[in-house]
């Protein structure tokens, strides 16, 4: 059951599952996202966790609030006053895409409540020439900007974050389309996300990054300007995958973040 915290200027709704140390999951910014469409299947493998599940102002149901700050700024400092009243003092974060780059603004500005981040192609870290921009931002871009956006460009949306076109289910579609007709005050096209390139150094938390070989939307080839600028981050490319590793390598997705947040990969190569 979805609940909804008061973050000072609205609502922040989210999803517990589980119990354990406290991992928080933040989503994407494509048309229709919630936090339980990105991570729903996924957290049965994480049930020793105390689960947190975000619907991150603006998408699902958190309203946005007018504001003229960067949305990856406005929604960490959301974040972090949700943990507050959750009574959480410190996390891990799973970021996805524009809920990674949430992750890494948390981790920049609040150190000392991040245990460990997974971040899977995160936003917030352009290149220098963007744009011209990939292909899927072109779709997400062109969807949000849509006076009334019909079912099949979804459709085109979804099949562009997955390798394996058989994913793209009919009711996956169903589940995006509808929950992209909530009614949101509009933003800007390109999006005030928010520029992290120049404070990825400030990152102390060990890092995993997760990457589709594929991906079309956050592509491989912006993956080393944050290897490089977080000191303790790693890389796991996963072939034959786009943009929803988690949703297109499940079963893998979930061994390595498990083995990661348990103090594997990153840790023991530090110790080393």
């Amino acid at each position: 059951m979805t609940s909804a915290l008061d973050v000072g200027d609205g609502e922040l709704a989210y999803t517990e599952f589980g119990t354990g140390s406290p991992v928080v999951w933040l989503h994407g910014s494509g048309p229709g996202a919630t936090g339980m469409s990105n991570f729903g299947a996924n957290l049965p493998a994480f049930e020793d966790h105390r689960n947190i599940v975000v619907d991150l102002p603006g998408w699902g149901r958190s309203p946005r609030p007018a504001t003229d700050e960067p949305l990856l700024f406005h929604a960490a400092e959301r974040v972090c006053r949700a943990m507050t009243a959750l009574g959480i003092d410190r996390a891990h974060l799973v970021g996805n895409s524009y809920g990674g780059g949430v992750a890494m603004r948390i981790a920049m500005r609040h150190p000392d409540r991040v245990d460990r981040l997974v971040l899977m192609a995160p936003g917030g870290v352009l290149p220098e020439d963007a744009p011209p921009w990939p292909v899927g931002l072109e779709h997400l871009f062109a969807y949000m900007t849509a006076e009334k956006p019909a079912r099949e460009e979804m459709a085109q949306f979804v099949r562009l974050m997955v390798y394996d076109e058989a994913l793209a289910t009919e009711a996956l579609i169903d589940e995006r389309y509808e929950s992209s007709l909530r009614a949101h005050p509009e933003l800007p096209i390109p999006p005030n996300f928010g520029d992290l390139t120049p404070d990825l150094a400030l990152i102390a938390a060990p890092t995993l990054l997760v990457w589709g070989r594929e991906d079309q939307t956050v592509p491989l080839t912006w993956a080393p300007a944050i290897l490089r600028g977080i000191p303790d981050a790693e890389l796991r490319v996963l072939p034959h995958c786009r943009h929803w590793v988690q949703y297109e390598r499940a079963p893998e997705f979930n061994h390595i973040v498990r083995e990661f947040l348990q103090g594997g990969a990153a840790a023991a190569a530090s110790e080393g």
